[in-house]
């Protein structure tokens, strides 16, 4: 054989086999691609990412239900009908470990300071905190009336009133949380501080509550509303 064509030879092999593993390296890209581009394609954990408003306004979700139970709880003590408290009772704990030590805590740490030193929302802020202390006093009350042994018809007409009194508190509360304080969190922080701040609300929740923490409490509560008859969605929506 010629040197020359040999030569040749072996360099139009190089060619095609650099070309192959460059279309091959070329259409996995594309697989992925298109994989991901899929409807019900699942991200991978680590692309995840929740923004500490996202993160307030879904744990404000937690409470609102919580909020439905007590209302179920209220409406059932008041016409002297069957209710379990032990219930009631884990909501009110649902709501001291995860409302008011956890989400009121990262508020009262983290973010109520930051528009007090901005001089940003400082009076809606006082009433804020004013009504995180109201609500624990409520909830003081409940779990002081859930604890005792004999539950007399005076104290589950009082349990029926807290509950009302924190719903008509909280509801209130989250929702000019969720449309005036928390929409202003990005003007009195910079993009970095903001970020950090979800990452440190992060740590917090799975310091307190484990891995994939918020899915365990959503869980909790969703075994409560079963107890309650209020699992199915579809009852609240009106017939008429």
């Amino acid at each position: 054989m010629d040197i020359r064509t040999s030569s040749t030879r072996r360099r139009f092999l190089g060619a095609a086999g650099a070309w192959s593993a460059a279309l091959l390296v070329a259409a996995e890209s594309a697989a992925r691609a298109e994989e991901k581009a899929k409807p019900d394609a699942k991200p991978a954990a680590a692309q995840i990412e929740v923004t500490p408003n996202e993160d307030l306004m879904r744990e404000h979700g937690v409470l609102r239900r919580l909020i439905i139970l007590y209302d179920e709880a209220a409406a059932r003590l008041e016409a002297s009908k069957e209710v379990p408290l032990e219930t009631v009772s884990r909501a009110a704990g649902i709501v001291r470990k995860f409302v008011e030590d956890y989400h009121e805590n990262l508020e009262e740490v983290y973010l109520f300071p930051r528009f007090e030193k901005a001089g940003v929302q400082t009076d809606l802020v006082k009433i804020l905190r004013d009504q995180h202390k109201a609500g624990r006093r409520l909830m003081d009350e409940a779990l002081a009336i859930l604890k005792a042994d004999e539950k007399t018809a005076a104290g589950r007409a009082r349990l029926a009133k807290v509950l009302r009194l924190f719903n008509r508190l909280y509801t209130a509360h989250a929702a000019r949380e969720d449309t005036v304080l928390f929409p202003a969190v990005r003007k009195i922080m910079t993009p970095k501080e903001y970020d950090a701040m979800g990452d440190t609300f992060e740590d917090a929740e799975t310091n307190l509550f484990g891995e994939n923490g918020f899915e365990k409490v959503v869980g909790d509560v969703a075994g409560l509303e079963k107890t309650l008859g209020l699992a199915d969605l579809a009852q609240f929506t009106p017939t008429m």
